[in-house]
């Protein structure tokens, strides 16, 4: 290449690196300038510079998103647009908004508006996004909300394909303040019964004279649930270090014996829980200790049930007879009195013993069904080459391989030889023991129905949706982690029913052998 070119090039390439630098300023300066315009025609002066409403400031001014104890205002766009985090939404509705807006300031009259038609729900759902009141409303139970309030959100949030109905179709006053809106009851909304299913509303507990399954009738609800006999006898509790996966908390291995009782199906669902919410649902905070007291005298004749949860505490996954998730121990042991007394039988959550015991279903094996851990885990080196089993664990489990990342009805695994369903996955279920990491080396290697009362977490057995299949084992222990689950409750006291930062928890019952 001569000389001439070659310094031709290199102008060339100067040339375009510089129209590259200047290109890339130009259009930086570009779009910080229209993300100042667009921050500028979100604020509330500006939507109120060209929106033709008369009433909307003043109204706005007094609604309860500005007017209220905390100071926290809401914004025009927080309610008008979807949220900032759906960009393409927001910005396209910002759009189409703000030229409908530019439109009628300069080219309608206000007067020639019919207002009050413009007031009424079926305009007003035109410009509420249903997506923008969740994004702000996580609390959903502001302080001072009836019982009727608490069991329409409820029913709401169980219902809302369902029902087509958007937050503003109850809270047409919040956003712009009307002295004379009152909305009637949501149609469908069971009142205090939320939580019931279709049928016959039972009068009694169901009678029990042998030792046999039986399905419990709650009395006052159509709510039932299906109780397996489970005949006592003894086995070996825990581990070897021969399993692959064993942990020291497993071992050393002890004769337990047990006696019968009997243990629901299926852990706990939401259809069960809801009822026992709707019947006891408290407005205080009892410290737990004054009211466990209260609830187990003989003379007690009722239970404080849970304040409003905050947020959706099934995670919007579905409730029906999926698992009841994320209440606290604390809860579980209540909801068993509750039962207690509404039945006249004695439920209560199963000792460690007696879970792995009826899980095991008889067996001495790891699982209750044939196969490895090392075969089925997702765990070791070779799992970067191959992938594990997933049969028959898959039948039997719900755990991180077939869970979808949530909780999943109980039909869709098959029982263990007892009966029982999903005893290892799903969700962790709650024990009556506290959880000691030498509870086995510090007893005998022979006891009969043991039951640990000492320490600051509570034993929980069986893994959850989200489980490796080496943590599904009958076997494996593990624990609360109270103060760690409550982390993010911003409720001052934090609250002693639900956890904020658990999904996978839940509890099964068991009722005590009827001579």
């Amino acid at each position: 290449m001569a000389p001439m070119d070659r310094i031709v090039n290199k102008k060339k390439k100067g040339t375009k690196k510089w129209i590259f630098i200047v290109g890339m300023a130009v259009g930086f300066a570009l779009f910080a300038a229209l993300y100042e315009v667009s921050v500028y025609y979100s604020t509330d002066e500006s939507c109120n510079k060209c929106h033709v409403h008369p009433h909307a400031e003043s109204s706005w001014k007094l609604s309860v998103h500005v007017n209220n104890g905390s100071g926290v205002t809401t914004h025009c766009v927080d309610c008008h647009l979807p949220p900032k985090n759906q960009t393409f939404n927001h910005y396209s509705a910002k759009l189409k908004l703000g030229i409908k807006d530019v439109w009628g300031y300069l080219f309608k009259d206000s007067a020639d508006f019919q207002w009050d038609m413009k007031s009424e729900l079926e305009h007003a759902v035109k410009y509420i996004p249903n997506e923008s009141c969740k994004e702000c409303h996580k609390k959903l139970f502001p302080a001072g909300i009836t019982d009727d309030g608490i069991t329409s959100h409820l029913y709401y949030e169980e219902n809302e394909q369902k029902l087509d109905l958007q937050c503003i179709s109850c809270h047409l006053d919040a956003g712009h303040y009307n002295p004379d809106y009152k909305h009637g009851q949501m149609t469908g909304i069971p009142g205090s019964d939320i939580g019931k299913v279709a049928g016959p509303v039972f009068d009694s507990a169901t009678v029990v004279t042998s030792f046999e399954n039986f399905t419990e009738h709650i009395p006052g609800t159509s709510v039932s649930l299906n109780m397996i006999a489970v005949k006592g006898g003894t086995f070996q509790m825990g581990s070897t270090s021969k399993e692959n996966f064993h942990k020291n908390d497993e071992a050393p291995v002890r004769n337990v014996t047990v006696g019968s009782f009997f243990m629901a199906e299926i852990e706990t669902t939401w259809e069960q829980f809801w009822t026992f919410f709707a019947s006891t649902m408290s407005e205080g905070r009892t410290l737990p200790e004054t009211v466990y007291a209260n609830n187990s005298r003989p003379d007690v004749d009722a239970v404080s049930g849970p304040t409003p949860p905050f947020g959706n505490p099934d995670q919007g996954w579905g409730s029906g007879q999926r698992p009841a998730i994320t209440m606290t121990h604390y809860a579980a042991e209540t909801f068993c009195q509750w039962l207690s007394l509404k039945t006249g039988k004695k439920y209560r959550l199963p000792t460690e013993a007696e879970w792995e015991y009826a899980a095991r279903g008889g067996a001495v094996t790891p699982y209750f069904f044939d196969g490895k851990p090392s075969d089925f885990s997702d765990k070791g080196f070779w799992r970067k080459f191959f992938d594990p089993k997933t049969e028959p664990i898959g039948d039997y489990v719900i755990y991180a391989a077939n869970s979808n990342n949530r909780t999943q009805l109980p039909d869709n695994v098959k029982p263990n030889p007892f009966g029982l369903k999903n005893m290892l996955g799903s969700v962790m279920e709650y024990c009556a023991d506290k959880y000691s990491a030498d509870t086995y080396s510090s007893t005998s290697s022979d006891v009969s129905n043991p039951l640990c009362t000492e320490g600051d977490e509570w034993v929980v057995r069986g893994g959850l949706y989200s489980s490796d299949a080496s943590d599904v084992r009958c076997a494996a222990r593990s624990h609360t982690f109270h103060d760690e689950w409550l982390k993010t409750d911003p409720q001052q006291p934090k609250s002693i029913w639900w956890y904020s930062d658990i999904k996978g928890i839940g509890f099964r019952v068991v009722c005590e052998s009827i001579p």
